[in-house]
């Protein structure tokens, strides 16, 4: 658990705000209630404050069939440290002006503003995005592009910042968004225990690539799961098929069959991920050596890591580990 005295917010903690309007994402708006808007009472008493406002006349619709009523109206904006626009009711839905002007007053005291996915279709509409640069959903990004030129429009990361303006790509990338800002305000110690809450990695960088190559395991539950476990337990052994199909009690033919249906991919290509995943660990939580985290985590020399590295991320360690150090320099924005 986090120790309070890590915790280096102002007491009372930054207000965030979270926008519902008619259509509202859902998810986009629980992710933002899951990580702002939760008791964390480990974290003490600077902990960020929640609440939300309405940019509509009510009833407001949300998906999946809900009615959704606000905390307070558009007025509250006003008193925001942060500002979340958790999606947006669609693409070609205009923002009004009211809005835009709420939100560049805001900005303009010094409150930070963050989009979620489609979303950035709101802050775009503000003008304050304007010769920066910004992220949405892949899908979406050639009409954002189309619709405000001034705006360069990075759809490969998953969230860029701005000038005290974050956004984010698809839904998941929200969640890493947050989670930056989290670390932004409270340092790595509070991020890291938000994500483990969501379980879920705390770091990803904003320039990582929206398409992930890692595959998702389709059958966790499956009698390979064991094995995948002791795997990223012992990453430094050289495991072969034979290996872990005994491990699995099974014939090396049964033993592929099952782990390609249990993971997406091959035992070979399945542990290399696991060992790039964990050598970016290492690379951001301290100075070690490439050729030393090479070897701690199974791939035995640095040019094999650096080979892996950047056919799996598209950077070398080098250049990871000096983009984490870039970013986690970054001071927070004046809330």
């Amino acid at each position: 658990m986090t120790n309070p005295a890590q915790i280096t917010a102002p007491l009372g903690g930054p207000l965030v705000v979270a926008l519902v309007y008619d259509g509202l994402c859902t998810f986009e708006f629980g992710i933002v209630t899951e990580i702002f808007g939760l008791s964390r009472p480990e974290m003490g008493p600077g902990w960020y404050r929640f609440s939300s406002c309405a940019v509509d006349e009510g009833p407001m619709r949300a998906h999946g069939g809900l009615v959704v009523t606000a905390d307070a109206g558009p007025e509250l904006l006003e008193e925001a440290d942060i500002i979340v626009v958790p999606g947006w009711r669609g693409i070609d839905s205009a923002v009004s002006d009211g809005l835009c002007e709420r939100l560049r007053a805001s900005h303009a005291r010094g409150a930070r503003l963050v989009s979620l996915c489609s979303g950035a279709f709101v802050l775009a509409a503000t003008g304050l995005l304007d010769n920066g640069v910004a992220t949405t959903h892949w899908r979406y990004a050639d009409a954002l592009r189309t619709r405000y030129p001034a705006l360069t429009v990075d759809e490969a990361s998953l969230y860029r910042s701005h000038d005290g303006i974050f956004t984010a790509a698809g839904s998941a990338a929200g969640i890493d968004l947050l989670i930056e800002i989290v670390r932004r305000d409270f340092g790595a110690v509070a991020a890291n225990s938000v994500a483990r809450r969501l379980v879920m990695p705390a770091h990803r960088t904003g320039g990582q690539a929206q398409f992930l190559e890692r595959p998702v395991a389709r059958r966790e539950g499956s009698e390979i799961a064991p094995l995948l476990d002791t795997i990223r337990a012992s990453l430094i052994r050289d495991w072969t098929i034979d290996d872990m199909a005994k491990e699995c009690r099974m014939s090396s033919r049964t033993f592929l069959r099952r782990f390609t249906e249990a993971t997406g991919a091959t035992p070979g290509d399945w542990i290399i991920a696991e060992r790039v995943a964990a050598a970016r660990q290492l690379l951001c939580q301290g100075a070690a050596r490439t050729e030393d985290i090479a070897c701690a985590v199974g791939f035995g020399s640095a040019h094999t890591l650096r080979h892996h590295f950047r056919r799996k991320l598209g950077l070398s360690p080098t250049e990871y580990r000096a983009r984490f150090i870039e970013e986690n320099s970054q001071k927070p924005e004046a809330a």
